[in-house]
């Protein structure tokens, strides 16, 4: 016999308190026929059914299939009862396949962007606090280490940031040797901000009616307004079936007028997230703020079923939105359908930046503490290249940014797209190193060329090979408004600083760091250990004035638990 699994909350309290076992009896063909449950005084007609059942049976065909699985006294236990409509997990996440070592002395240089997106550590938050590991692709670890603020040295000359660097043992592998470099934005003036000019675009589809969705989002939302001046704009854009306009651009001055027109979004129908993006950005193009903050800000699950919403199609038209001075910030909310390499692909189309928002506190981060940061952006187009010195380097590692790697001679394009930095805001990367001389299984095997000498190549060492320069760090940047680049030139030498004399920065970062390879059961942890992170994540907290490495002290002890 085939169980007929039915969502009826009008007879399920009913049904469970008087048994386990429910018999359904038809009792005859009219349309109003009761379906009687035996034992019981509850009736429920085709209507009631048609009504409960979460696919909203509307044709006969399923009314007959429905009355026949029914009548043939079909037997649900209570776990096959449905009470309500249950989610379905269709999350997303892009394959993420890690860097491997590179012998430098083949290919010396390593070119990549800046990425100041945090999304992936507070959705993986998400994961752990509801007691299980998130998927190993989830974990973006430059975003995880990049959540974090670090205390770099403030810019002081022309360029709008400042460039650390620092090397030391790596500590889940003592033979190798890690290279932290850090980037310190400069901070804007509170006093002397640009007026901004900003398009809520709020997903109002059916699957963004959950608690930790739109009402999250409204209350997020608001954080945000209570930051802006009387001199800033704010407009809303609500899609849902189809998009609309809810508020025409408004001085943020009139606080009850938005804070209405927030509250009267509610979620309901199919997700035409392609029409609503081109209504924000038309929206925000009509009230460009010549010199100042033009922003779409776009909340969703990301969750596109209508209209234009393959991610390709959606990438090619914001990318097409983005000479126009118009920069995208993308906030995730939600979980179960989530769509996270959706919605980082269009922040990154955008000239934007990506956070997924799980909680009130993360909002406040978001929107509050780290809004200039979020909403002001002070350069754009950074890239990073590293060259090697293949004399001291036998291979390299960059941990992280999988997806924002470049080509070398995307570095000297100023028409290729790379990341943005926020006003105060800092951004981390580390390399793993293998020393010349250090034998190591990462190394990688290769037969001797048949026509050229290995030796040959080194023949064309330059005398900065010789030198102590383990590397040569290179940025370039555009300021906002500008379309060519300026370029930071930084080597690096290697002091031999023992672990534990390096800053707290480099320790915190390599913690973070090691505990991402952990989630990702990287093939390059080597020694890795929940013990060794928690170790260095004690030694190395700072300040910690908004309790962010505290909180993730107890993750990764959640995780070790978790782990046995």
């Amino acid at each position: 016999m085939k169980s007929s699994k039915i969502s009826l909350r009008k007879i399920s309290k009913v049904a469970l308190m008087a048994s386990s076992t429910l018999f359904f009896v038809a009792c005859n063909s009219s349309k109003n026929t009761n379906y009687e449950m035996a034992d019981s005084s509850v009736a429920v007609t085709e209507e009631d059914y048609a009504a409960e059942s979460p696919t909203k049976i509307s044709s006969n065909r399923e009314m007959s299939r429905a009355k026949k699985d029914i009548a043939s006294g079909a037997v649900m236990n209570e776990a096959e009862m449905y009470y309500d409509e249950v989610p379905q997990n269709t999350e997303n996440y892009q394959k993420q396949i890690e860097n491997k070592f590179i012998q430098s002395l083949k290919e010396p240089l390593s070119t990549f962007s800046i990425d100041v997106d945090n999304a992936s550590y507070s959705n993986a938050r998400r994961f752990i606090q509801s007691g299980q590991l998130p998927n190993p692709d989830a974990v973006r670890i430059e975003e995880f280490i990049n959540y974090f603020d670090y205390d770099y040295k403030n810019p002081t000359g022309k360029h709008p940031f400042s460039v650390s660097t620092e090397i030391s043992t790596a500590p889940w592998n003592e033979k190798h040797k890690l290279v932290h470099v850090g980037i310190q934005g400069k901070d804007l003036d509170y006093g002397n901000l640009a007026p901004s000019n900003l398009v809520f675009l709020i997903d109002a589809s059916g699957s963004m009616e959950a608690q930790n969705k739109l009402p999250l989002l409204r209350s997020s939302l608001k954080l945000l307004l209570s930051q802006l001046s009387d001199n800033d704009r704010i407009a809303i854009v609500a899609y849902a079936g189809a998009a609309g306009l809810v508020l025409e651009s408004t001085p943020a001055s009139e606080e009850d007028k938005i804070l209405n027109a927030l509250d009267a979004v509610s979620a309901g129908g199919s997700t035409a997230g392609g029409a609503g993006i081109q209504l924000a950005y038309s929206l925000a193009k009509d009230n460009l703020i010549k010199d100042g903050n033009n922003r779409v800000i776009l909340c969703t699950d990301g969750d596109f079923n209508v209209g234009v919403n393959s991610p390709d199609e959606l990438v090619k038209m914001i990318e097409t939105k983005r000479n126009d001075g118009i920069f995208l910030t993308v906030c995730g909310f939600g979980m179960g359908n989530y769509k996270d390499y959706q919605m980082e692909e269009l922040s990154n189309a955008g000239n934007g930046n990506y956070f997924y928002i799980d909680n009130i506190q993360e909002a406040k981060k978001v929107f509050v503490t780290q809004m200039r940061a979020t909403m002001f952006t002070i350069a754009k187009d950074v890239k990073i290249q590293i060259e090697f010195n293949p004399a001291k380097v036998a291979a390299y590692r960059l941990i992280g940014y999988e997806n924002r790697m470049l080509n070398k001679e995307d570095f000297n394009d100023d028409k290729k797209d790379a990341g943005e930095l926020g006003a105060g805001h800092t951004v981390t990367a580390l390399y793993e190193v293998i020393p010349v001389g250090v034998k190591s299984e990462f190394l990688p095997s290769v037969d001797d060329l048949r026509y050229q000498k290995e030796d040959k190549i080194k023949e064309s060492y330059t005398a900065a090979a010789s030198s102590d320069e383990l590397l040569n760090l290179k940025l370039r940047y555009k300021k906002p408004n500008e379309d060519t680049s300026n370029l930071i030139v930084n080597p690096l030498k290697d002091e031999n600083i023992k672990l534990e004399k390096t800053s707290d920065n480099f320790r915190f970062s390599a913690a973070v760091a090691e505990f991402g390879m952990l989630l990702r059961n990287s093939e390059y942890k080597s020694n890795a250990s929940y013990n060794q992170v928690i170790a260095l994540v004690k030694d190395s907290k700072g300040k910690d004035s908004e309790g962010y490495r505290a909180e993730f002290l107890k993750l990764v002890e959640s995780c070790q638990l978790m782990s046995k």
